[in-house]
């Protein structure tokens, strides 16, 4: 009859607010909790008296259905930790179970969140104190990231950092900017050769140096030759045969390019590029390149009338030195930072991105894992398709607006409290049918 199925309707309604009440509890005890996604109630109506009955109607209630909002970004609050982590944007991290790092499991399972507070256990692994591992792509030695599969999980690693770690940078490239005087190379000049010594790092942190001589032709007896030979020697290598270049250098004394680079000829070693205006030299460590400038050029190797000075001398690489912070920057790259200023690229940080965010599988401490409405994930480079940018020093907050939930509340109670008067009416009027006989 109607009045029973008024009373299941009103059953369902108390069952559904029950349901609503339990995601606003939920969303106001996790305002606080950095990188939480509200929950949603929605509500659904059964009909069952699909064919009309004059003067019958049965009610079919309603239903409730839950989901999380993850698509909605929470904003972003700055700390003084760099290896506080958020994403500026669309995308999330990709993490693993510490427990299951911990027990030694081959087959780590895939997951992801939002944000997280990293920090490196007894053996380095950055994790946060909930049990989320973070995951990225190894460095090379160099500091490039080799290129990986985006849609499997193969590449990545758990990132670990060795606390009291040094490292050393090798020196591959210098570039000489110095100033040769022309008047050494008129005829009657003294014909000394002027020296220059450059530092240079070798591959186990070594200082090193480049030890370099610039000899003038005073040979035209016309004039000024404006041609030097310039000859490089290594100190790393055997002092008998550490000539690693010789090179024949012509200055231009045109109106227009007067004190430029004309021409370099390779007497010994590695050819000249005057593309680049770059020489291949191969010193004990291996190959560098030595930068002089190029023909017609401003910078680099000058000749004008004035004092042999060094202008500007610079390098690549530094000494062996400690680990002093590790930071994530915009790309997802994590740079360690050493007390020589070395900067080193340690690992680089994919961010995942699926079809549905709203369709992830929520696990705890804000976790979420792939499902089958979600669609298949893809690792991005921080800022590529749709994905946002890295950010250290920050969290994401909870999308927990308080106020709003709590006039959620007020709205549950109160159709509670009519839910239950609906069952109170029936019950009234049951009694009163069953009080017909009397």
């Amino acid at each position: 009859m109607s009045m029973s199925s008024a009373m299941s309707a009103g059953v369902s309604g108390l069952a559904a607010n029950s349901t609503r009440l339990a995601t606003i509890s939920d969303n106001i005890a996790n305002s606080g909790t950095y990188g939480y996604k509200r929950m949603e109630t929605d509500f659904n109506a059964f009909v069952l008296n699909q064919h009309r009955v004059a003067g019958m109607y049965s009610a079919g209630g309603v239903s409730a259905s839950t989901y999380r909002v993850i698509e909605d970004d929470g904003a972003l609050s700055t700390t003084t930790h760099p290896l506080d982590i958020a994403i500026s944007g669309r995308g999330m991290l990709p993490v693993t179970s510490a427990v299951d790092l911990d027990n030694g499991f081959t087959d780590l399972p895939f997951m992801m969140t939002r944000t997280g507070s990293f920090r490196t256990d007894a053996d380095g692994i950055l994790k946060t104190g909930s049990g989320l591992v973070l995951m990225g792509w190894p460095a090379q030695a160099d500091g490039t990231v080799p290129l990986m599969s985006r849609d499997t999980m193969g590449g990545l690693v758990p990132v670990q950092i060795s606390a009291n770690q040094t490292a050393g940078d090798p020196t591959t490239q210098v570039s000489l900017g110095v100033n040769l005087p022309a008047t050494e190379t008129m005829p009657g000049a003294s014909g000394d050769p002027l020296a220059l010594k450059v530092e240079y790092y070798g591959n186990l942190g070594t200082s090193e140096s480049l030890n370099i001589t610039f000899v003038p032709d005073t040979s035209d007896a016309t004039g000024m030759s404006n041609t030097w030979v310039m000859e490089v020697r290594d100190s790393a290598s055997d002092p008998a045969s550490n000539l690693v270049g010789s090179y024949r250098i012509t200055f231009d004394d045109s109106q227009a390019n007067g004190g430029s680079i004309a021409s370099v000829t390779a007497i010994s070693g590695g050819a000249y590029d005057p593309d680049t205006g770059t020489i291949g030299l191969n010193v004990a460590g291996g190959p560098m390149d030595l930068v002089i400038g190029t023909p017609g050029g401003t910078t680099g190797l000058r000749q004008l009338s004035a004092s042999f000075s060094p202008t500007n001398i610079t390098k690549n690489g530094s000494p062996v030195g400690n680990l002093t912070t590790v930071e994530v920057d915009a790309d997802g790259f994590l740079k360690a930072s050493y007390d020589t200023g070395f900067v080193k690229t340690l690992y680089q940080i994919p961010l995942v991105d699926v079809p549905n965010p709203n369709g992830l599988t929520s696990v705890d401490s804000q976790a979420f894992t792939i499902s089958p409405t979600s669609g298949g994930f893809f690792l991005w480079d921080a800022g590529d398709g749709p994905t946002g940018s890295v950010q250290g020093y920050a969290l994401e907050e909870s999308t927990t607006d308080v106020a709003e939930e709590l006039t959620h509340l007020i709205q549950t109670q109160r159709a509670y409290s009519s839910n239950a008067k609906i069952i109170q009416t029936v019950d009234e009027m049951l009694q009163e049918t069953t009080s017909i006989k009397r």
